[in-house]
């Protein structure tokens, strides 16, 4: 009879036990359930998951590292507004994701590492897309296309008549720059200046303290022009280095540059992108030429 009832007493105490489990796990999926419900909860997943992009739509603004100094590109207007091409595109890219934007004003030399340490989401200024910095950067599609020429002096061409006349010659150019690369590459030393505009580069070369500017076609263009004074012209018999210019975004931040491409492809699709080109440019910088442009042979960019 004890033993009857002790079996009797256990079986009831497992029975208990599990159906005390059993509601346990209920209640867990339940919670579960509704923790996957709740929007909050659902937002922060959502941005954990997006990484970069899902902070900035979460703040709901977007910081873009610029030079100021670039005429057309990235420079104070005469009422002291940054505008330029680069300025513009980027203006309009965070008006079309919804976002606020803030520029911070550095030397191109101080953009990617900017970017690596998080002081800024994006940078724009003229920046080419190079197979090497693809390996350390994520790039959007590209919003400009162009080359690289030579602001040399008038009266002389600055003795330069093909690339390879660069050696011996002083170029004026930011230390990490594509265009300074390509100088070196040929031979020529590098003045260096942080972030200074257009006026000290040029200038420079009319007095002749330095020799050239080695820089995209479109900015020396509007650049020389904007100096009608000094000893200067966009060197015409050489044009070299066809190049891409892009939005330059953290790397791995794949979700952010997936809305910046396609904020890009609208702009294309609609003509937007062309109508600012044309606005600082005078021609259409958003699509490629279709010229002849020297490819610069044995250079790692």
């Amino acid at each position: 009879m004890f033993k009857k009832k002790f079996t009797l007493i256990m079986l009831l105490a497992v029975a208990l036990f599990l159906a005390a489990c059993g509601g346990d796990q209920s209640d867990a999926d339940q919670a579960a359930d509704d923790t996957s419900s709740d929007p909050e909860v659902a937002e922060e997943t959502e941005a954990v998951d997006e990484g970069l992009w899902g902070e900035i739509k979460e703040a709901g603004e977007i910081t873009v590292a610029t030079s100021g100094t670039l005429i057309a590109a990235s420079y104070y207007d005469e009422n002291d507004e940054l505008t330029g091409y680069d300025v513009e595109v980027a203006k309009e890219i965070a008006n079309r994701l919804g976002l606020e934007i803030n520029f911070e004003i550095m030397g191109i030399d101080s953009m990617l590492p900017a970017i690596d340490s998080g002081r800024v989401d994006l940078a724009m200024n003229d920046i080419e897309a190079t197979e090497v910095r693809k390996e350390q950067f994520n790039f959007s599609n590209p919003y400009k296309y162009s080359h690289s020429v030579m602001a040399v002096r008038e009266s002389d061409h600055s003795g330069i008549e093909s690339l390879e006349d660069l050696a011996g010659k002083k170029a004026g150019g930011g230390a990490t720059t594509i265009y300074s690369q390509i100088a070196e590459h040929y031979g020529a030393e590098v003045v260096t200046y942080g972030n200074a505009n257009n006026e000290a580069y040029l200038r420079d070369v009319s007095t002749g303290r330095t020799d050239v500017v080695v820089n995209d076609y479109y900015l020396t263009t509007f650049g020389v022009a904007a100096f009608p004074d000094f000893d200067l012209t966009v060197h015409p018999d050489i044009a070299f280095h066809p190049s891409e210019q892009a939005v330059v975004i953290k790397k791995g931040e794949d979700q952010l540059t997936e809305a910046i491409n396609g904020a890009l492809a609208e702009m294309r699709e609609d003509g937007t992108l062309t109508e600012i080109a044309i606005e600082f440019y005078q021609e259409d910088a958003s699509i490629q030429k279709d010229q002849e442009i020297e490819v610069v042979e044995g250079l790692d960019l």
